[in-house]
């Protein structure tokens, strides 16, 4: 079997999103959730590790279960969402790839523009984050890439705090799934944050990749919680539900995020191996519903 990536389902999506979008895998307006959350987590999911299902019907389960949050929707799906009344928890669709980022200056000139250009948008369209990247090391040594990330985000800093907007750089495992990927252990992504200088740029704290990265997991949430803006869960290993199979314990880990008074977002980026994806998705909710 192919191995599921965010890259790759990412493209399916883009280019499949006109075929998809006469496909309805749930029919019918949202339902009343069966068992009401319990409204001390702000729950979202993540869209690609969902394809083939359609944005739209995602957003139908969603409601049904409970929630109203997804991840990582660009510009072009933005009216799906508000046609369903989900909000968007992180947006995308500025950044080049997760290999081209701010820590090669030779990126700059476009990610500036880009960046430019959409981080208004986010804000007319009424949502708060907006997802980079570090990019890979390609043999640059990791001072020199923290720098270049910090002089580039400088210039679209400004920007960002004007339109209430939080630049969101997600920590990613480079052993596992993302090879040579820099921004990988939380303690370079803090020091970026200092460097940079802004209340609008924080770290996207990934649970599963950073697991893999550094382990102690509670303990750097608990420290280093004032930078990180945004969660995302998968179990470790495989990437796959959250449940007893693997060895994180999540309702543990929400509680020490609620503990820090964090009130955003708390992400499902896992990839369901069950047939029915939408249940690994319900389960997966009511296990950090605390």
């Amino acid at each position: 079997m192919t191995k599921i990536t965010r890259r790759n389902s990412l493209k399916k999506i883009t280019l499949g999103a006109a075929a998809l979008s006469g496909i309805s895998i749930l029919e019918g307006q949202a339902e009343e959730a069966k068992s009401p959350l319990k409204g001390n987590v702000n729950h979202a999911v993540c869209h690609w590790p969902f394809n083939p299902m359609s944005l739209e019907d995602l957003c139908i389960a969603v409601k049904k279960i409970g929630f109203n949050a997804i991840d990582l929707v660009g510009p072009n799906n933005w009216h799906i969402l508000k046609k369903h009344g989900v909000e968007c928890s992180l947006c995308n669709g500025a950044e080049l790839s997760i290999e081209k980022g701010w820590n090669d200056p030779q990126y700059h000139d476009e990610l500036i523009a880009r960046y430019t250009d959409i981080i208004p948008k986010v804000a007319e369209a009424g949502y708060k984050n907006l997802i980079c990247f570090s990019g890979n090391r390609n043999g640059m040594d990791d001072a020199t890439g923290m720098k270049n990330c910090a002089e580039g985000l400088k210039k679209i800093t400004g920007l960002a705090e004007k339109h209430g907007v939080t630049l969101i750089m997600e920590l990613l495992n480079s052993r596992v799934d993302h090879r040579d990927y820099m921004c990988d252990k939380s303690a370079w992504g803090i020091e970026l944050c200092k460097m940079v200088e802004s209340e609008n740029f924080k770290l996207l704290y990934d649970i599963y990749h950073m697991q893999i990265m550094e382990g102690d997991i509670i303990r750097s949430i608990k420290n280093n919680h004032q930078y990180f803006g945004h969660y995302h869960t998968a179990g470790n290993p495989g990437r796959n539900e959250i449940d007893d199979t693997q060895e994180i314990n999540y309702p543990a880990v929400v509680r020490a995020v609620l503990d820090t008074g964090y009130t955003g977002y708390f992400c499902q980026e896992f990839i369901p191996t069950k047939t029915d994806k939408i249940a690994s998705l319900e389960e997966a909710i009511k296990i950090c519903d605390l």
